[in-house]
């Protein structure tokens, strides 16, 4: 892992993401590429409509925040020894970041998925990150303290093609963390791998693992997934995303849905 792409936006999820960012940086010795993207409101075409005035003023306020945004965040990463550089664009955030982060190896944005309370709720971009490009995307809670790298990891299994991209991109993480442990859930169907894939290929990378077949009950897979990150002492999660597609995830329920709304340590996805 050379390469974090980190989401820069002021929202109450921001101080979070910076500080996974960074401790990931310096667990794994590689660099923090900061991309802001400025969105550009539907003002800024008003020049169509006889306000072309209008439009510079206010994308000239919009640079000026993400500006003392930008002085912000660069005073902070003075003092947390990582390298880093910076990117700005203008445009749609999500366009922005997957242009970004082609040649990254994770990209670092924040939950919630509910949609925006307020508007210093972070953006509900993570799904569309995750779907709509290669890179794997970390998601930490809005309320989260960064990334114990070096703690506890829960990676959930099910032999899917979305659950091995997701950990196969975790590797360089699952190397450092304390303990790994791997949970299936019995959810009454065969994954495409028996549940021991996931402990041999962490083997053949020299990780070790536990393997925890969890029972589901009467209940959804995302309450076990919950019960096992309590129960195990989980500091952050490895899974895989939208099996199912997104769309109906979101209509009929999903675990992945469920996760993204619910989750309170960091979700390391992958599609």
């Amino acid at each position: 892992m050379k390469m974090i792409l980190l989401h820069i936006h002021d929202d109450r999820g921001a101080d979070a993401r910076l500080q996974a960012a960074c401790d990931i940086a310096r667990a794994c010795n590689t660099h923090v590429r900061c991309v802001q993207v400025t969105p550009m409101p539907g003002l800024l075409a008003a020049d169509i409509y006889g306000g072309a005035g209008y439009a510079p003023s206010i994308s000239a306020e919009l640079h000026e925040i993400d500006q003392a945004f930008r002085q912000r965040v660069e005073a902070h990463l003075e003092h947390e020894d990582v390298a880093w550089d910076w990117v700005q664009m203008d445009g749609d955030s999500v366009v922005g970041l997957l242009a970004a982060a082609h040649l990254a190896d994770l990209i670092v944005a924040s939950l919630p998925e509910n949609g925006r309370a307020t508007m210093q709720d972070p953006l509900p971009i993570v799904a569309d990150l995750a779907l709509g490009g290669s890179t794997p995307v970390l998601a930490v809670p809005a309320t989260g303290k960064g990334l114990a790298v070096t703690g506890c990891a829960l990676v959930a299994w099910d032999g899917s093609a979305q659950s091995c991209a997701a950990l196969r991109a975790a590797v360089p993480l699952l190397r450092l963390a304390h303990n790994v442990e791997i949970i299936t859930v019995e959810d009454g169907g065969a994954g495409e791998f028996p549940a021991t894939g996931a402990p041999e290929y962490l083997a053949n990378h020299g990780i070790k693992a536990r393997l925890h077949n969890w029972l589901r009950g009467d209940h959804p897979v995302e309450c076990s997934l919950r019960e096992a990150i309590d129960t195990l002492g989980a500091d952050w999660m490895v899974m895989g995303a939208f099996g199912h597609g997104r769309w109906r995830e979101r209509i009929f329920g999903g675990v992945s849905h469920a996760m993204l709304r619910t989750a309170r340590v960091p979700l390391l996805l992958a599609h």
